[in-house]
Parts: structure tokens; sequence; C-alpha cells
């Protein structure tokens, strides 16, 4: 049996892609992928005309670059809010189908929506905030998160968005590097048996007034400047959106750096069309789909899943539970998942277990994995799952608001594999000393809608322009990761070039973690690095120490593990830590975290 999946004829005339081809005579995607790219002013007029992007005022350039190719500035001259785009499905249409762990299955509709977004935007008026002022979102990936997302864009106020996984001193950086106006979180949430008190931990850190979404049946105390959501509700359900500058911030996501705090990423309302046209073309979203994937809005795929489906006049699919057990495989299969995405460490998890194997997920058109590297006998074993169905192999990043590659629903499906960079962008190879390769860092070249023009707090133009390469004359944006093109034209994934890893879906920076590690009393100093298990899949955490007394391995590893889970996510799960005389390092005394990946792989 073979491992690859063929569109057949049908798939491939009723795909998004192939509408767009037949409109401009093209015959093979590669000669559109081509088109695309020498004509990006046209792709995109095309695409915003496609997702229906509704504007207040057109605009007058889809892409003004009179203040450099790295300062693009996309729909130039327009006035729109995003979230009218969210809107444009009939009343009726079921716009969420959300799932409680071991509740019952319940639909909202377009016009349900709506009114919540309408009377949550009413209530922060009369709250007090103005367009512009910062809101807070520290909850889980829930019908309330989703609304109050909405409803913060629609009043013109830029949301930034918190994991509901992070530490409290996580937290608090994410607050003080934003200064809300208002947090939004909720009491609490049970997943897996364990109860995760948010507003407990919010309470403690957080100086703006919090409301409170109530979720569990005991009753808590707030505080004096705290209220619960149902009071915090307007009876107004009608709201004229805020219409803002095409460049107007919506989104505040935070992605860590390699050099200490993370990055503070704005998303304006540009980069849903980004995100909604990935969807629209390489995961081929259509009217009513239903897209699921587990995740939060505190992660890129939070918001990306949000507009994604809205903008397409599809259907998010959300379950409160944990993703790895039976009550989520019976929610994919009871709510009819047409597009279910997934970090590849879930399906790790599924394979082990055989969970999802009794399940009917006949519904499945695709599957879609990013956030970690993937195996491809994992892979092959989820397409399995839905009945031999595609995966949309998608990677990307915060600063994308996408990704830059992907695979389609008109191509070969290979697991593991990548097979076209995305429509409406490009990127190339480079090696260490700046030449076209086959296998090295990815490198952007811009302009592409949905890229990030701007970061708080850090300087934009040095992280991603500062000491990159030209190619061909042209400026290049740096990204770090790195692909090998393969023989047949595909690519595949080889995880970071630089001193950040994915855990667990979670792009962390190793600085990050050595800096908590660092304050460990018997730690000298340490260095984190990600390790790639042998034939491809999710990077596993080992951390190095140079140990200052004789402390046993044994002991230092558990310390270590807690301290990480403490002090950043409870997520990283260290798999290993490695006792060593010094660290290596170059002559201006960075370490050598590619030659310890090295030395542990041998």
């Amino acid at each position: 049996m073979s491992k690859y999946w063929f569109p057949s004829k049908e798939i491939i005339e009723s795909s998004n892609i192939h509408a767009m081809m037949q409109n401009l005579a093209i015959t093979s995607y590669e000669e559109f992928w081509k088109w695309s790219v020498a004509n990006k002013k046209v792709f995109w007029e095309q695409t915003v005309a496609n997702l229906d992007i509704h504007f207040e005022k057109p605009y007058s350039k889809i892409v003004d670059v009179s203040n450099g190719i790295e300062n693009a500035e996309w729909l130039a001259g327009a006035n729109l809010n995003i979230v009218d785009s969210c809107f444009q499905n009939t009343d009726t249409a079921t716009a969420i189908v959300f799932q409680k762990e071991g509740g019952e299955l319940e639909k909202v509709s377009q016009l349900a929506l709506e009114t919540l977004v309408n009377k949550i935007a009413n209530g922060l008026v009369d709250f007090g905030l103005k367009p512009k002022d910062v809101v807070a979102i520290y909850m889980s990936m829930n019908l309330e998160a989703v609304a109050m997302y909405l409803a913060a864009i629609k009043a013109g106020c830029v949301v930034a968005t918190i994991a509901d996984s992070f530490s409290e001193e996580e937290i608090a950086l994410r607050l003080q590097l934003t200064n809300p106006k208002l947090i939004v979180t909720q009491d609490a949430f049970v997943r897996s048996g364990r109860t995760h008190l948010l507003y407990k931990k919010c309470k403690e850190i957080a100086r703006a007034p919090i409301v409170v979404v109530k979720t569990i049946a005991d009753e808590i105390p707030l505080r004096k400047t705290d209220v619960w959501f149902g009071e915090f509700l307007s009876t107004q359900g009608e709201f004229q959106s805020v219409k803002c500058n095409p460049q107007d911030a919506i989104t505040i996501l935070f992605s860590s750096g390699t050099t200490g705090a993370p990055k503070a990423i704005p998303w304006d309302h540009t980069t849903p069309v980004k995100s909604a046209s990935d969807a629209y073309y390489h995961h081929n979203i259509q009217k009513e789909d239903v897209l699921c994937w587990p995740t939060n809005l505190g992660w890129m795929m939070g918001p990306w899943l949000v507009f994604s489906a809205l903008i397409n006049k599809a259907t998010i699919g959300l379950y409160y539970g944990a993703p790895l057990g039976e009550g989520f495989g019976n929610f994919v299969e009871k709510a009819e998942v047409t597009m279910l995405g997934l970090v590849p460490s879930i399906v790790k998890s599924w394979k082990q277990s055989k969970v999802m194997e009794s399940m009917n997920w006949s519904s499945i058109k695709c599957f879609s994995s990013t956030g970690e590297v993937s195996n491809s006998e994992e892979m092959y074993y989820l397409m399995q799952l839905g009945g031999a169905k595609p995966i949309i192999e998608y990677c990307g990043g915060t600063e994308v608001g996408g990704g830059y590659i992907a695979s389609t629903f008109v191509q070969e499906n290979k697991p593991s594999q990548f097979s076209t960079q995305t429509l409406g962008g490009s990127f190339v190879l480079l090696n260490e000393e700046g030449k076209p390769c086959e296998t090295g860092e990815v490198f952007l070249v811009p302009p592409i809608m949905g890229l990030s023009t701007r970061l708080l707090h850090k300087d934009h133009h040095a992280i991603y322009y500062t000491n990159t390469p030209l190619f061909e004359g042209k400026i290049l944006r740096k990204h770090g990761d790195e692909l090998q093109t393969l023989e047949n034209g595909y690519y595949r994934a080889n995880g970071r070039v630089d001193d950040a890893m994915n855990l667990g879906g979670i792009k962390v920076g190793s600085v990050q973690l050595e800096t908590v590690v660092n304050t460990l009393d018997f730690v000298e100093e340490s260095a984190a690095i990600g390790v790639v298990p042998q034939g491809g899949g999710p990077s596993s955490l080992v951390v190095y120490i140079v140990p200052s007394n004789n402390i046993a391995t044994s002991e230092a590893f558990t310390r270590v593990q807690g301290i990480i889970k403490e002090k950043l996510n409870p997520l990283f799960k260290l798999i290993d830590l490695v006792k060593i005389d010094n660290l290596p390092r170059t002559a201006s005394n960075k370490i050598k975290r590619k030659q310890l990946r090295g030395h542990y792989q041998k």
C-alpha cells in the first residue's frame, strides 16, 4: 500500500486553488505558485476579493512600499475592522460547535455569536475602554474567550493574549510588557481531572481590573476592582464596529526570542487576511467546513483558527478537555470535523495509546500539522485514522501571520514533507556563507501579506533584517528555520538553526530556559538544546550543566525539571540532563549549542 495520498480529479476540480487557476487559465500548480510570486499585487488583490474582506473605505493600493520593503503597508488607504469580515455567513449558520469535557455537543449560530460579541463590546465601552486600549485575555480556548477576543477588536482595542499554561512569572512579564487596562480570565477550568485556578493566579499579580468568566460551580470571592462576566455583559445586542487603519494593531502575541524576554509581536487588521488565505488555498477550507485545532489564543494558531474559520464562512470546533483521550476523539466524530490540526506530539501519544483507532473520522477532509518537526511514520499513522486523508504540513510563525511553506489538495501528499512554498510569498535557503543551498536556513523574500513590521520593546529591523545577505539584489528577512530540499522538489523541516526550539508546539529560547536553570544553587552555568530524534519528529529538551558541587544526577534532573515547570511552563518536559566540565564557547564567549547537539546525538 502506498504511503502517499494522491488527489482525485474530483478533489482537484472542487478545490479553491483549481478555481483560481481556471480564472487565470493556468494549468499546473507550479506555474500558479510562480505566478502568485511574480504578480504579488494582483494575487493579493484577487485573494482579498475571494475572501470577501469587508471595507468601510476601499484600499487605494494593495501594498505601499514607499517606506521600504521592510515596512510594507498592505491595504494602504483603506478603512476597515477585520471582525466585520468574520460575520458574512447566514444568521443560522453554525459559527462555533463546542463540547465541555464530559458534556454534550453544543452549537452557536452566527447570529448568537455576533450578538454575544456586541454585548461584550458594549460592556467594554461601558467599562470606560477606548480604541487602542489593551485588553489582556488569559483563558482556555472556549466560547467566551473567542467572543471576548472578537469583541475587543471590534471595539478598536488591542488584545494581549496569554496562554493558560504559563507560570505566574511569565504571565506577569506579559502584563508588564503590554500594560492592559482590563484583564479577562475565568475562575478555573478542569482538564483531565485537574483543576486550574486561573483567576487566583491572575489576581495575585495583576493591578488592572479583571472580568471573570464563571465556569465552575464553586463560588469564589472577587477583589473589589473585579467583576463577574455576567454583570459586565451589556444588554445591548447591537454594536457598530470601530473602523481602523489597516496597520492598527489588533493583537499582541508573544514568541520566544533567543536573548531572554519574549518578542511581543503585534498583528494588525491585515494579518488575518494572510491566515485566512492559507486556510482558503492550502487547507482548502470551504463554506460550512468545521475546523478544529487544540490550541489557545496565546499561541498564533488560536487567532489563526478564529479568523481562518469565520472569514471563510466555516465553523470553529472547540473541545474544552485535553486532546489526548477518547473524549476528544468522540468530539471530532460528533462535530463532524473536516479539518483537524495538531502538533506532532499529540499524534505520537495517539499512536502509543491507540485510543483513536475506534473512532469514525470519515468527515475529515484533511489533517494539518505544525509547531514541531513531524515523523513520517507517525504522520502516516495519522492519515489512516481519517481513512487515508492528506496532511497539510504547515510551517510559519507568529511574525508571519501564517505559513511560508505548506502542502495543497492538488499535489501528491507525502507524510512529513512540504510540497510548496505558500502562495503569494517565497523564500530562499542559504548556507553559513550566504550562498544558495539544498539544506540551509530559511530567508523570506518580502513583501508578503502578514509579515510583521514592528515589535514592542525590541528593534524589529535589527532582529529580522540586520546583516542578512542580499539575494539577486533583493532584501531578505531572517526567519531561523532550517529546511532540506528533497530530490522530488518537496521540503523537509530540520528544526531551528538559531538558539530556539519547539517543545510541545511552543517556541522557547534556549536563553530563557538557561536563565531559569542558572538560578539553582548547584548550577554554575547551563546550556539548553532541542534534540530531534533519528528519523525526525518533535524536539526533546536536553540540558547540559556545569555543576558547582557533587550533586547526584538524578536529584539535579528533578530540580531542573521542577524549576522549568514552576518558572516557565509545565509543558516543557526535560528528557535528559548531562553534566559537563566546561561548555564549549566561541571566541566571543557564545555557547556553541550546535556543537552540543552534535555531541549528544552521536
